[in-house]
């Protein structure tokens, strides 16, 4: 294998046999960037003397044994993640240089293993956005094509990850951020239970919403980095207090090729939205009859509340994104607009500056819904259907171990051919904001390939905590699954 072919578990064993050096490695990748990310524009910052800093570090570690779960192995972060020393932009103007003074917690997690940070990726603004065409700074290309988009919000990390450009990466997935970019880059992309990862040092979007997660070349080595990140946080309250089993023990109960016993639910209701294109069909009829070989049950379901997720998600995740972004006014932080005639005048300017069209839209419709006269008529009754959502799930999950269903209703779709349409552009998450709004995991996973040749995934979704059934059902399908060339070439 060549340095930049190296999964998290590939490179953790090689460095502990002292058969590569994580020097050469980080150099390695570096080099890889420096080739090929101008015409991906995956990366917003990549301090070259910091990453090695960091890998001689970790031979130094390696050399006495003094090693832990990823210690040498470079890992890529979605810029809105907070990284003491190093800028944390939210690919937004107003954040262009603001150097947080702490570590969010994930990210202690990682460099506490050992882990080097490759770099912060680029995003949607805020991570609002479905294609990674809102960031402040450039535009992130899909490397299976560069004339089309990778998904969003966290399509710098799904694309850096398909580029090679990096072992892992992490995203955050508040109505499918991680999943679809996974999907259209060909990687698997993993959105953990609610509460199962820390959220604190993530700037928030939408924060009954968020959750951090790993976008990896395979299933193993999300396992592998969900098992580092996962935990209860005493600085984060919506931190949940459950155990965390050791997620790679999901493998072992793939038994000679076979998941017999498990049952997978497909929603009726998902397969007859409009608009859903053939080949994305094609790829999910394909998936199914591959767990079926499996010894997978497959029975249908339905989730009846279906047609109100995208209205209810879209009335919800503006008004906690209202609330949360009023904290950038150019007072405490972050830009400041100084030729103002008072502290009003400065307010407006600095936010019309800072903030970019789509986050400014998501703004003025959150407060909008939570205004005096709206609040009931609106965010009130979108939180009655989101329960009512979270009682379609777990009524199915009393007969099924995990919902099967596509990511995304078409593959990955050109650059510039839908910024103009916010409507469709919130659509394509339609199979996704589900999970978000019920606060289960969910998994992407390689399925196919479109007739220009572009990634098309499938999609698996659990009951809360249970990321072991995934882990499991995602191991078998893509150790099963025939895809040929599952990385692009540069």
């Amino acid at each position: 294998m060549e340095y930049h072919e190296l999964t998290i578990d590939n490179a953790v064993k090689l460095l502990l046999k002292h058969e590569i050096s994580s020097f050469d490695l980080a150099s390695a990748l570096l080099d890889r960037i420096e080739k090929h990310d101008e015409k991906i524009g995956s990366f917003i910052t990549v301090d070259k003397d910091l990453v090695m800093e960091q890998a001689k570090k970790a031979d130094k570690d390696i050399a006495k044994k003094n090693t832990s779960a990823l210690t040498g192995v470079p890992i890529a972060l979605k810029d809105i993640l907070c990284t003491r020393g190093m800028k944390t932009t939210c690919a937004s103007r107003i954040l262009e240089n603001f150097i947080p003074q702490y570590d969010g917690t994930v990210v202690k997690k990682l460099k506490g293993n050992g882990a080097i940070i490759i770099g912060k990726t680029n995003l949607d603004e805020f991570a609002m956005g479905s294609s990674t065409e809102n960031s402040a700074f450039k535009i992130t290309a899909n490397p299976w094509n560069t004339l089309y988009v990778p998904g969003g919000s966290s399509g710098g990390s799904a694309a850096a990850v398909a580029a090679q450009f990096c072992c892992g990466a992490l995203g955050t997935d508040t109505g499918g951020s991680i999943r679809q970019p996974a999907s259209h880059c060909g990687v698997v992309g993993l959105k953990p239970t609610y509460g199962r990862v820390s959220r604190f040092g993530l700037v928030s979007y939408g924060s009954s919403l968020d959750q951090i997660g790993p976008i990896t070349k395979n299933v193993k080595d999300a396992a592998l980095l969900l098992n580092v990140i996962s935990g209860n946080d005493k600085m984060d309250s919506t931190s949940a207090k459950v155990d965390v089993p050791d997620f790679t023990k999901a493998f072992d109960k793939f038994e000679k090729g076979s998941l017999k016993g498990m049952t997978a639910g497909v929603p009726k209701e998902y397969l007859s939205v409009d608009g859903i294109d053939p080949e994305v069909e094609k790829v999910f009829n394909n998936a199914k009859k591959i767990f079926k070989d499996l010894g997978v049950k497959i029975k249908e379901i339905s989730l009846p509340h279906t047609d109100y997720v995208v209205a209810a998600y879209y009335i919800i995740a503006p008004c906690e994104a209202s609330s949360n972004l009023a904290r950038f006014d150019g007072v405490k932080y972050g830009l400041r607009e100084k030729s103002s005639d008072d502290i009003i005048d400065m307010y407006k300017k600095t936010k019309s500056k800072g903030f970019g069209p789509e986050v400014q839209r998501r703004i003025l419709i959150g407060t909008y819904a939570l205004s005096a006269g709206y609040y009931d008529a609106y965010y009130g009754r979108a939180s009655k259907v989101r329960t009512l959502i979270m009682e379609d799930f777990s009524k199915a999950f009393e007969t099924c171990d995990f919902i099967l269903t596509p990511v995304a209703p078409a593959p990955a779709f050109k650059i510039g051919e839908n910024i103009d349409d916010p409507l469709t552009m919130y659509l394509t998450d339609i199979f996704t904001l589900s999970a978000n709004m019920a606060g289960i995991p969910g998994i992407s996973i390689p399925g196919g390939y479109s007739s220009k040749g572009l990634p098309i995934g499938i999609q698996m979704m659990a009951q809360r905590f249970d990321e072991m059934s995934l882990l499991r059902a995602g191991f078998g399908f893509e150790t099963t699954i025939q895809l040929g060339k599952k990385f692009p070439d540069l």
